[in-house]
Order: C-alpha cells, then sequence, then structure tokens
C-alpha cells in the first residue's frame, strides 16, 4: 500500500518523538513541533503514542491513499475533506479517526487555526530508523522520507494497513488556537545574568512572532531588552525551550531543530508542559511569559504525563 502525493503542501515530513540521547554529537532532537498533537492523532487510530506521523505545516497536501484504512488528524485546523473515485466529496473533521477507502484522495485547503496537523495511520512506515528515530532531519538530510520533505509525485509505502473502530478525542483534551498565548516559564542558566528591571520588562511584554521563525528557532518582535550584559560566556547545551537574548535585546526561542550548543544568555525556559504550544505559532501571534516555580512545571508534566498514560492504556 502506498500514500501518493498529489500536492506537498509547503512543509509535510514525517516525524515522531525524536532522537534522544545525541545532542552531545551535535544531532538536534528534530521530531514533532506539537508532540501532544502528534501523540493523540496515534491514540485515535490504535497505535503506540511514539509511532511516527506526517507534519503537516501551514499549507497542506492533498494525498492519495491505495488501500483502505483509518487515519486520524490532530492539530491544526484545516478545511479538509476527502474525495472518493467517483468524486463524492466528505467533510472530514479533526480529532477522531477516519475511515479510508482504496482510490479516496485526503485534500488539506483553507487553514483556520494554529500551525501544524498532524496525520496518523493505522499502518507501518516502511522507513529505516535513524539514531532510533524516524524523525526528518532536515539539516542533516537523513531519515523520515529521503531526508526531506515530501515532494509531488512521491509515494510513501506502508504496511500491515488496518481499518479500525473510529474513535473521538475526548473534549477536554481538544485543543484550541487563538493566536495568543501565554507561555510558562522557569528560571535558566543565566537568569542570574539580568537585572530586575530587564526580567520584569520581559514578564511583562507582549511578543509578536517574526516570519523568520523555523523549526530551528522561534523569533520575536517588541521592545528590545537594553543595557544588557553580554560577557562572554562558555557555549553550552540548548534545549528545546530555551529562552536565548542576543545582542539585539529580542528573545529567540529554540526549537526542536536548534542548534545543540549557544553563547547567548538564555533569560528563561519554556515548561515541557507547553512546549506542543510553540509548533503552533504562527507569524504575528502573540506571546506573553509568566515566571513558574520549578516544582510547579514539574508537577504540570507530571499531570501532562499522566493523563497521557492513562489515554494510551484506554
Amino acid at each position: 500500500m502506498s500514500i501518493e502525493v498529489i500536492s506537498p503542501g509547503l512543509q509535510t515530513s514525517i516525524q515522531d518523538l525524536g532522537r534522544q540521547g545525541h545532542m552531545h554529537l551535535g544531532v538536534a532532537k528534530s521530531g514533532a513541533m506539537d508532540n501532544l498533537s502528534m501523540q493523540l492523532a496515534n491514540w485515535l487510530v490504535g497505535n503506540a503514542l511514539e509511532h511516527p506521523v506526517f507534519e503537516i505545516c501551514l499549507l497542506g497536501p492533498t494525498l492519495r491513499f491505495t488501500q483502505a484504512l483509518t487515519i486520524a488528524i490532530c492539530g491544526a485546523k484545516f478545511d479538509i475533506y476527502l474525495a472518493s473515485e467517483d468524486r463524492k466529496r466528505i467533510a472530514v473533521n479533526t480529532n477522531q479517526s477516519i475511515q479510508v477507502k482504496a482510490g479516496d484522495t485526503l485534500h488539506f485547503t483553507q487553514r483556520l487555526q494554529g500551525a501544524r496537523a498532524y496525520l496518523a495511520f493505522a499502518a507501518t512506515l516502511d522507513c529505516a530508523p535513524v539514531l532510533n528515530s524516524y524523525s526528518t532531519h532536515f539539516a542533516a538530510q537523513f531519515a523520515g522520507f529521503k531526508g526531506r520533505a515530501l515532494q509531488k509525485g512521491d509515494r510513501v509505502i506502508l504496511s500491515h494497513c488496518e481499518v479500525r473502530k473510529i474513535k473521538t478525542l475526548p473534549k477536554v483534551l481538544q485543543q484550541h488556537y487563538s493566536g495568543s498565548y501565554l507561555l510558562r516559564c522557569v528560571p535558566s542558566v543565566e537568569t542570574e545574568h539580568f537585572s530586575e528591571a530587564q526580567l520584569t520588562q520581559f514578564y511583562s511584554s507582549t511578543y509578536v512572532l517574526r516570519s523568520d521563525s523555523n523549526r530551528m528557532g522561534l523569533r520575536f518582535d517588541a521592545k528590545p531588552l537594553t543595557k544588557l550584559n553580554m560577557q562572554e560566556l562558555v557555549s553550552s547545551g540548548l534545549t528545546q525551550g530555551s529562552v536565548q537574548i542576543p545582542p539585539s535585546g529580542l528573545p529567540i526561542i529554540s526549537s526542536v531543530d536548534g542548534q545543540t550548543i549557544g553563547g547567548y544568555s538564555r533569560i528563561a525556559n519554556v515548561i515541557s508542559a507547553d512546549h506542543f504550544a510553540l509548533g503552533q505559532l504562527v507569524a504575528g501571534d502573540k506571546v506573553n511569559f509568566t515566571l513558574l516555580s520549578q516544582q510547579d512545571a514539574q508537577d504540570i508534566y507530571a499531570r501532562q504525563h499522566m493523563a497521557l498514560k492513562a489515554l494510551s492504556s484506554s
């Protein structure tokens, strides 16, 4: 069975939860930018939560299926429909599983909310993992489908395709993307390099996502921080959610394909439980930051982890 790419969209790629334990070798984690939506889509089709999926960014693809199976879409909201071989159209809803017949074509049209949707399928992806992950590493050009985004004419091979029972995601887990977000943070390694006035400005400002943001880093505009203490730092490890302040005084949040080390002072870290929201930001979205304790951040993450664990066993 295969998925035929009629139109690839802006950047449709194969992603999973990313590769762990290789950043000391200079290999970024990669993986789904919104790992929460990725896992929820997998639950809807009866997969393990870490199963590889298609990540669909901003402009969606058109895909043709050559065999019946169950699929599901979570994350960003698009107008989506299925067209059968006799050209009948059926509207497709996100946050529920969908039965696809051989010959059906899935069309993503207008994007309504968010940045990235995740398409899961009840099947096995016929691709080889690299460093224990199927995630596409764009810079190094490995894993996923030939180390790149899908292109027109590609055929992604699937095996063990199954038609499984229909599920709907509980409403409490369905996400809404408003374009205005409050990102929760904890102090970072160099927080003490910033004055009280600078910290107050950072946590009271509204930042706007810039159009030059990508899977490496999210860049923001606002009134810049001034009188920065730009002392030389020994480059050290960067993780997803690290908020660096470069000489411009405007924050950059490191993302899944970001550099593994950096030398700018980190004013904060976005908590792990909010990383999924970073994957749904689009240019022009507004962001505010709020400070939490380490204990609060750990408790929030533990609750999110337990909710996913409970879901996966249901």
